[in-house]
């Protein structure tokens, strides 16, 4: 993980391998953000021409490198964009500089330091410069060949670039509590990020429900977490029908985890509920060629929901949060879940499954019924469900359901706020009918258009009586199968988790319900 560090020297005395600024998108051509004075002043006030002249427009994204200035202790400076620049008297937002941070960090990779000279006119500033940084210098290279050859390994003996080792914040005010605080969020919530990216990223034959919960295991223990974990002997005893059935046809069994992170100051309860399918063959319903391969991400809720109770925990957020890991590994065997066949879940109600390849819905069924038990003040599920919401939103936006109009606007608000998009979706109560079945009390599957809408529909039926919920659907953003932009990597992505996190804190001040 890059270390970071709240720094008042001046760019030219500083020693670094290169000197980060930023650079705005003008009217009449690319402008040198705030940060960068001193380093313009360099370049006699031309900076911008210069920039000009090598191509840099100050567009997102863009990277830029050039010779710094004679007198620097720093030979390097990497000029990046920051989008459209911003009306008079109102500075960068937010994502503007979490993204240019992280693209930078990635540009750095194989650097043992960096000097970020990025606009900091506040703490909120410098929390999200350190949070693009450290999502941004992420890699995942623990299965990279570490053979023989050593001309191509960097410092941990494996092929490739390290991730840039330290960044120095200019600009940022090392005795300042704002700003302290700002950066010590900014790292425990990226560092909980990245590992949700790394559990995501995990093969299969690693990562299967048994060994997830270990993970979880061992976090608990370092952050005083309380956990249960039940086995399929427990899940059977306790009448699971929705895991149970979906982990029937693999030789790893299912688990449920139970996570619960208290405060002694919390006034509110809020529980996460997340899918956990560690592959997804389709079961009986097998998927067809070219779709199994990155079946290794339908845990990404799960991972998200991991990722942000021990974001919290490490936080000491003052509110209660309980986070469900619904675990199994979904595979076609002679003791699999057949299309026809009826589960009973935890819940009492039957369900006739029509599809097994429908099944995160019914692992989700049961947890959002236990976690129902507990009378929390909301639930909020998070799952890669349906590809009819990457039809709908594509692969950058998850949509968000519930059954609480004000709490949806507030899940997508705070989704917004710390950059990552999402959008509202309705439950139209016609949809419902469509999953009517004559053998059980419902179908896993019903009307094939609107599928994303259905499927919240049938989870809206395991979700107690009165309890607020909302159901975060994140199949297009959590898993980037092409190129790495702004501060997401390719692979696992960690959606979700900041909303969650955010979420948390907004109960925790009483901002939010």
């Amino acid at each position: 993980m890059t270390a970071l560090t709240l720094s008042t020297a001046a760019a030219p005395g500083l020693r670094a391998d290169a000197i980060v600024i930023g650079v705005a998108k003008g009217a009449e051509g690319p402008v040198v953000a705030p940060g960068a004075e001193t380093v313009d002043k360099a370049y006699d006030g031309k900076l911008a021409g210069v920039l000009e002249t090598l191509g840099a427009s100050g567009a997102e994204g863009e990277v830029t490198k050039l010779p710094a200035p004679a007198g620097f202790k720093a030979p390097l400076v990497v000029a990046v964009g920051l989008g459209a620049e911003p009306e008079k008297d109102s500075g960068f937002d937010a994502e503007a500089l979490r993204k240019a941070a992280g693209v930078a960090a990635r540009a750095l990779a194989g650097s043992k330091k960096a000097a970020f000279a990025l606009p900091l006119a506040d703490a909120t500033d410098a929390g999200a410069v350190a949070e693009g940084v450290l999502l941004g210098a992420y890699s995942f290279d623990t299965y990279k060949d570490s053979g023989k050859d050593t001309k191509a390994k960097d410092a941990k003996g494996k092929n490739g670039k390290a991730p840039l080792a330290e960044a120095a914040l200019l600009g940022g005010k090392p005795r300042d509590r704002a700003y302290k605080a700002a950066v010590e969020r900014a790292t425990a919530v990226s560092e909980e990020l990245n590992r949700a990216r790394d559990l995501i990223n995990m093969p299969p034959n690693d990562l299967n429900p048994e060994a997830f919960a270990g993970v979880a295991q061992a976090a608990a223990k370092e952050h005083g977490i309380k956990i249960q974990v039940l086995d399929e002997k427990a899940l059977e005893k306790g009448g699971y029908g929705g895991i149970l059935g979906v982990g029937a046809g693999s030789a790893s069994g299912p688990r449920l985890v139970k996570l619960s992170y208290t405060s002694s100051k919390a006034k509110k309860h809020l529980a996460f509920v997340g899918k956990g399918i560690t592959y997804d063959s389709g079961g009986i319903s097998l998927k067809p060629a070219g779709h199994n391969e990155t079946m290794k991400c339908d845990m990404s809720g799960a991972a998200a929901v991991f990722g942000a109770v021990v974001a919290a925990a490490r936080l000491g957020l003052e509110v209660n949060i309980t986070g469900w890991l619904a675990l199994a590994e979904n595979m076609p065997s002679g003791s699999a879940t057949r299309p026809g066949d009826v589960l009973r879940m935890y819940s009492g109600k039957t369900v006739e499954v029509l599809n097994t390849d429908a099944e995160g819905r019914l692992v989700l069924a049961d947890a959002l019924w236990a976690a129902s038990q507990e009378k929390p003040d909301a639930i909020v599920d998070v799952a890669t469900l349906t590809g009819a919401m990457m039809l709908a939103l594509g692969n950058r936006t998850f949509g968000i359901m519930a059954n609480d109009e004000a709490f949806r606007s507030a899940v997508h608000e705070a989704a917004e706020e710390v950059g990552e998009p999402a959008w509202p979706m309705p439950l139209p109560e016609h949809l419902r009918k469509g999953m009517d079945s004559a053998t059980a009390d419902i179908a896993n599957m019903g009307e094939r258009m609107g599928g994303g809408l259905v499927a919240g529909l049938f989870l809206k039926e395991f979700v107690g009586e009165g309890i607020t919920w909302a159901h975060l659907d994140i199949a297009g953003p959590a898993f980037n199968e092409g190129g790495p932009f702004g501060y997401t990597p390719k692979g696992g992505t960690g959606t979700a988790v900041r909303t969650l996190v955010r979420l948390a804190e907004l109960t925790a001040s009483g901002d939010l319900g």
